[in-house]
């Protein structure tokens, strides 16, 4: 008969493997969601100027932020450009039409991350100057990654408080004009 206290044991351990999966997923699907509301935001800003003008114009925003040039994205950058102006496109009149090749796009734009062994979660997280600093505690980024660029001003963690309220800088969650 196993004693209780494994039992105890079998059970934290069962427990602390949901909680990685979880804090894994929840933070995979935030810091996609978080590239989503910016582009969405700055599309959105892009809005009165020519489609082409303002997909040039957000990719350029959306690169600064995460500390890249064209030359660091190439080989992806066809779905890089299809992601961008999906977001220019429906920031003009959204519809389910609009938001549907938008879906595509992201898609697309993700597989083409996957294929280079990285996603549009993980870029966000380890590239973005707006990354919560939270996303840092469950998976940090690599120390060899490409292009990588130091984020000296994003949160890190404050005794006393959980990880999960380390967000990201202020400026970052103001809504867009």
């Amino acid at each position: 008969m196993p004693h209780i206290v494994d039992d105890w044991l079998a059970e934290a351990d069962a427990a602390i493997l949901l909680m990685q999966q979880a804090a894994l997923h929840a933070r995979n699907l935030h810091a996609r969601a978080e590239l989503m509301r910016h582009m969405r935001g700055t599309a959105a800003k892009m809005r009165a100027r020519p489609l082409d003008e303002a997909a040039v114009l957000v990719a350029g925003e959306w690169m600064k932020a995460w500390h890249l040039d064209e030359a660091a994205y190439a080989a992806i950058a066809a779905p890089v450009q299809a992601f961008t102006r999906a977001f220019c496109n429906d920031a003009v009149a959204s519809d389910a039409v609009t938001q549907t090749t938008l879906r595509e796009a992201a898609e697309a734009l993700d597989a083409a991350l996957l294929s280079q062994g990285t996603s549009i979660a993980d870029q966000m997280a380890w590239r973005s100057e707006c990354a919560y600093g939270w996303w840092e505690m469950v998976k940090p980024t690599p120390l060899g990654l490409p292009h990588r660029a130091p984020r000296d001003a994003m949160p890190k963690y404050q005794q006393g408080t959980e990880f999960w309220e380390t967000a990201c800088q202020p400026r970052c969650r103001a809504t867009p004009t």
